[in-house]
């Protein structure tokens, strides 16, 4: 079998992976398409993975908002 990468291949991945970010994230449609492929990647990736980086502290959060609202 060859590979296609047409539009109905596209399609048919952004279905299943839509219905996977609804299933196990509760993600309608909109946050699916919101999402970047690195933002979905890590909400499905299994918290105990080593490659899964650590969420932001308070004060990182803080910093970026402080920072975001001086622009």
């Amino acid at each position: 079998m060859t590979a296609s990468f047409g539009p109905s291949c596209f399609a048919d991945a952004a279905t299943r992976w839509c219905a996977l970010a609804a299933r196990f994230l509760g993600w309608r449609p909109a946050e699916f398409w919101a999402a970047t492929p690195a933002e979905l990647a890590m909400a499905l990736a299994a918290p105990d993975d080593p490659a899964t980086p650590y969420p932001p502290s308070r004060d990182t959060i803080a910093r970026m908002m402080e920072r975001d609202a001086h622009d």
